[in-house]
């Protein structure tokens, strides 16, 4: 390998869930990584269904297909 070509590797990196309930420490050339979603947070593993909806799309749907759960 040529030398001061490739990036340092840092065997002791933090990745960081969003939830942040989750922190592993892990391989790469950043000292610190995060991500979006974790098994603790993913609906599949956690069981609970969260909808991220910036946007009110699901309220629209819901008006416009007639869904409301009232």
């Amino acid at each position: 390998m040529k030398k001061e070509l490739h990036p340092k590797y840092n065997d002791q990196a933090r990745l960081e869930c969003s939830c942040g309930n989750t922190t592993w420490v892990v391989g790469s050339t950043k000292d610190s990584l995060s991500v979006e979603i974790c098994s603790s947070c993913h609906p599949f593993w956690s069981g609970e269904q969260k909808i991220v909806d910036t946007e009110g799309r699901v309220e629209r749907m819901m008006r416009r297909y007639n869904l409301n759960n009232s």
